[in-house]
């Protein structure tokens, strides 16, 4: 049989002998690939957008710097015409007919991956220019029947995001006439659904998300995707990774979360990659450099602890010389704290604006514009740092890290104690109300920390001047007919595409509830137990309550009677202060009708603690801070804290002097010593008749505990001089 010859090409050779390189087509390097974009303004979109393209080297190209932009609000409208006008004459200074062009977007776009991704995933589509691809179409409904039909993917062409070869694109674009308020999107869906022109410029889809996933009508498809130190968007739908991510339409707040992660702003192994950058340090800087702050204080209901909201802006670690202060309160009732404040300290501040409730204005929003003004219109002013009365800013450095973050608007993050309630939103709901972000309670919980990109911030935060004096000077930014101060502000951001940022970074304080505050008594913080227990602690508690049993504080001046700190000598004062402002004191006799039967034995001059309602506060005291003390020191009883009496007493030569042997009627009692011997009386003390034995010389704000019935008979010793006060307690009697 005569052999049989076959001519191979030498292609086919190389194909046949390296089939896993050879039959591949040539990867378009790197360099062929330009980004182009338009952008007339540099917001903080657009600045995100540089930032992700310079983390994966894209070569760009900006278009329309320092024009006006006239292309059209065409997240409501149609518009965008001008974004091609540009184009177009961009194009015709480029010659080389091998580049590719990346046109997308800026403003509401990301990118997770880099060029050697996208070309190659380009090339895979085997056409010469590709647009992304959305669910809905838009803005003609009328042409949805002339879109090719597709088996599986998006059926509709969005021009937000295209990839080509630059002659397919300037023959694309050759025929743009329109005006530049004229939509982009019609113009490229028309080119598109006509197969003459498709198949001419050889135009397809990315229909499954491969290259660009645009975000309006894929919301429940995009989920993050955390990997290898770097986070993508996964569309579940289809199970790709795109490259470039687009917020286009409504879903700017989706994009600035996913902007928050993507690519690597935040991933599980770094946690915070970005926080760090484009600082604005204040160490190096003398205090006579720093910029000067307008600090706005807001007061708009009865608000507990006003007098150490100010303690602590007085300890703010920033030259008073520095800060201007703006002050409106809606609330006569704090009128005093501010006014005492302000005669002991106004003076170091640079300035001082007071404004006060007879102002008589309908609501806070024009206060707060107030407030921006006078930052507004000072040339010096650098920030206004807003803050309501009811923060607590426990970080003495605040302001001082929030100016170094060098953001548009930022907040630190403050939380309600043992809630999940804090001072940002991290979504949304469609009304334009809260929603909880799916990583909401890991911020909140300081499981991510970072600096978040969110769509509200309220309560307390920073925002430089700058915007106030240009793309917001004609804005009163709390205005809204249907909307409240705080959220009429968020939304004006919004609309303005001004970022808000919130940092827990750092621990910087807590929110006070207001809830059931009430302004009936002298000292009304003395009622804030249940509310704001924390705060009520810092305020009423000794400093070395938590040091009792560590350190042994606790001490034995006689058999079973135990010596311990227990209030400051603020509560002291206040409690006292409450009482004589309360001023209904027994006449000391024994019929005394407060009491069951009428009956008093050995009576007292004293108010009862529910002649001014605070026994269930009261219980509350012995409970958290009593109840943990007589389980230590009386082992095998668990009291209940349960009291029938408990009153002040009040001690004086020509009142009420001393106090006759006598047994409580209690299980055990306390016994507070509301003042100091020396200061404010002479004698005084209590002896416990069995043991021979006194405390005679007892601290402010320490407390005895003994037992009642039986074993502890005692008497109060006489005060000499001066007025001594007591706090006594008959506990499960």
């Amino acid at each position: 049989m005569r052999p049989r010859y076959f001519l191979l090409f030498p292609g086919i050779v190389a194909c046949l002998l390296f089939p896993l390189t050879s039959c591949e087509e040539k990867r378009i390097p790197d360099g062929k690939l330009l980004v182009v974009t338009v952008a007339t303004e540099e917001t903080e979109g657009f600045r995100r957008f540089l930032s992700s393209a310079k983390r994966f080297n894209y070569t760009v190209k900006v278009l329309g710097k320092g024009e006006t932009w006239t292309g059209g609000d065409y997240m409501t409208t149609p518009g965008g015409g001008q974004k091609v006008r540009l184009l177009k004459a961009a194009l015709e200074d480029m010659k080389t007919k091998d580049q590719i062009l990346l046109f997308i977007d800026s403003y509401d776009v990301v990118f997770s991956s880099g060029p050697k991704e996208l070309l190659k995933k380009f090339q895979q589509t085997k056409h010469k220019v590709v647009f992304s691809s959305e669910s809905l179409i838009w803005p003609d409904r009328h042409l949805e029947d002339k879109h090719p039909h597709v088996r599986e993917g998006n059926r509709f062409l969005g021009s937000g995001g295209f990839i080509g070869y630059l002659p397919n694109i300037k023959k694309m674009v050759a025929n743009w006439t329109g005006e530049d308020n004229d939509s982009d999107q019609l113009f490229f869906t028309k080119i598109y659904i006509d197969p003459a022109q498709r198949k001419s410029i050889n135009i397809t889809l990315d229909n499954k998300c491969r290259l660009f996933q645009n975000l309006h009508g894929a919301l429940d498809e995009v989920v993050l995707k955390f990997e290898d130190n770097r986070v993508r968007a996964r569309n579940v739908l289809y199970d790709t990774l795109p490259v470039v991510v687009h917020g286009n339409g409504p879903t700017k707040l989706q994009i600035n979360y996913l902007g928050n992660y993507i690519p690597n702003s935040w991933t599980f192994e770094g946690g915070c990659t970005v926080c760090n950058e484009n600082l604005r340090p204040l160490t190096a800087l003398k205090e006579s450099e720093y910029p000067l702050v307008v600090i706005g204080i807001f007061i708009q209901q009865p608000t507990p602890f006003v007098t150490v909201f100010f303690e602590r802006l007085l300890n703010l670690q920033y030259p008073k010389n520095k800060l201007k202060l703006f002050i409106y309160s809606k609330e006569a009732h704090h009128q005093g704290q501010i006014s005492s404040f302000l005669k002991d300290h106004g003076s170091v501040y640079q300035d001082v604006k007071v404004v006060g409730p007879e102002e008589d204005k309908p609501d806070g929003a024009t206060y707060r514009n107030m407030g921006f003004d006078m930052c507004r219109m000072d040339e010096d002013c650098e920030y206004f740092f807003s803050v309501d009365v009811e923060v607590v800013l426990k970080n003495e450095n605040t302001l001082k890290i929030l100016i170094e973050q060098n953001l548009p608007v930022v907040a630190p993050m403050i939380t309600r104690v043992g809630r999940l309630w804090s001072n940002f939103w991290g979504a949304l709901s469609a009304d334009g109300y809260y929603a909880r972000s799916e990583d909401y309670v890991d911020i909140v919980q300081g499981r991510r920390l970072g600096v978040w990109n969110v769509p509200y911030v309220s309560s307390v935060f920073l925002m430089k001047a700058s915007l106030l004096r240009s793309e917001l000077k004609d804005y009163d930014l709390f205005d809204s007919h249907h909307l409240d101060p705080d959220m009429a502000f968020c939304d004006n951001m919004r609309i303005k595409g001004v970022f808000m940022f919130v940092s827990n970074m750092h621990t910087f304080g807590r929110i006070l509830s207001t809830e059931n505050y009430q302004t009936e008594h002298l000292h009304n913080d003395l009622w804030q137990i249940f509310e704001n227990p924390v705060d009520w602690e810092e305020r009423y508690i000794h400093v070395n309550y938590s040091l009792i049993m560590k350190n042994k504080l606790i001490e034995t001046p006689c058999p079973d009677v135990y010596w311990f700190p227990v209030f400051t000598d603020l509560a002291c004062d206040h409690i006292v202060e409450e009482m004589e402002n309360f001023g209904q004191w027994s006449g000391g006799g024994n019929v005394d009708k407060r009491i069951q039967g009428g009956y008093e034995n050995v009576p007292t001059v004293d108010i009862h603690m529910n002649q001014v309602n605070f026994e269930k506060e009261w219980q509350k005291f012995l409970l958290d801070y009593i109840a943990p003390i007589t389980e230590k020191m009386y082992p095998g009883y668990y009291t209940k804290a349960l009291f029938d009496l408990a009153f002040i007493v009040r001690y004086r030569p020509d009142e009420q002097p001393f106090l006759r042997p006598h047994h409580d009627a209690s299980t055990f009692t306390i016994n507070i010593a509301l003042n100091q011997r020396g200061p404010d009386y002479e004698g005084g003390g209590c002896r416990f008749l069995r043991y021979d034995c006194s405390v005679d010389a007892p601290r402010k704000g320490w407390s005895i505990m003994h037992p009642g019935r039986l074993t502890h008979y005692h008497e109060g010793l006489p005060t000499t001089a001066g007025t001594r006060y007591i706090m006594v307690s008959f506990v499960d009697p």
